[in-house]
């Protein structure tokens, strides 16, 4: 009786410590920069966001910054972007006409309305690669994988080999962007198949068990492969694996590392693309 009782107190000490509260607080830090921005080799309309870092738990909309002077070159030309709503919407877009050249830097350079965090300018420098030409693409569905299966999207194309090269991967179905968030976006690069040829190579993999994001037969598939840098592909992996870490269990994730000058946070990228398309059966 006496050893039920003891276990029996041990066990009631073990749940109060697992369920006894923890109060967390978070210091705030000084403000900077946020920049997202890319630019394509097709022509096109592109897009820079501008805003301003915010406490985590900050109960509003992420500050925008509006009014900035946002200017593109590529050390011959300077293109300038206009805000979409002048003083509302702090997203800044190219001409429509726009198109960037492979093998040329694109340097973005924003004069901010106000000093932030010290400074009244931020730039970001990106190279535009080439990538090779997708020769098509194919679906394959997977019952024996998870709960109700996955679907994967496959790769035929001749991968280089003249270099090391990197990959993004975005999957559009019946025109729609499905991988949305950068969380989704597939990066790559050409390590096992530099130089040869790939044929139905596993890049997308869809969880079936998710209505909203499967594939359905009739589904019109569309897979975008684009040619990165290395800074642009460290980068997208380094934000997809920050949203791993469980922070009472690991130590804090390094600051991603991105390319915006004097203490701001994002990433201006430039890179070519590839389309291919396919029918789900």
């Amino acid at each position: 009786m006496i050893k039920k009782l003891l276990y029996i107190v041990m066990l009631a000490t073990l749940v109060s410590a697992c369920t006894e509260k923890i109060d967390v607080k978070l210091d705030s830090t000084y403000t900077r920069v946020v920049v997202d921005g890319n630019i394509e080799s097709d022509t096109g309309i592109y897009r820079v966001t501008l805003t301003t870092s915010a406490d985590y738990f900050a109960n509003e909309s992420v500050p925008k910054i509006v009014n900035a002077i946002v200017t593109i070159t590529d050390g011959d030309s300077i293109f300038i972007l206009h805000e979409s709503q002048k003083g509302v919407s702090g997203i800044y877009e190219t001409d429509r006409n726009f198109a960037g050249k492979t093998g040329s830097t694109y340097t973005l350079h924003v004069e901010l309305p106000e000093e932030i965090a010290g400074h009244t300018t931020v730039e970001a420098s990106s190279f535009l690669p080439t990538v090779t030409r997708l020769d098509s693409i194919g679906t394959v569905f997977h019952p024996e994988w998870g709960p109700k299966g996955i679907w994967t999207v496959k790769l035929y194309a001749q991968e280089p080999g003249d270099e090391v090269n990197y990959y993004l991967f975005n999957l559009y179905r019946n025109g729609i962007l499905m991988t949305d968030t950068i969380t989704k976006k597939v990066v790559s690069d050409d390590k096992f198949y530099n130089g040869s040829y790939m044929n139905g190579v596993d890049v997308i993999y869809i969880n079936n068990e998710n209505n909203w994001e499967t594939l359905h037969p009739g589904d019109t598939v569309m897979l975008q492969m684009s040619g990165i840098t290395k800074e642009y592909y460290n980068f997208i992996d380094q934000v997809k694996q920050s949203g791993f870490n469980i922070p009472f269990f690991t130590g804090p994730p390094a600051n991603v590392e991105g390319n915006i000058s004097n203490g701001g946070i994002g990433f201006f990228s430039a890179y070519s693309s590839s389309f291919a398309k396919t029918v789900v059966k």
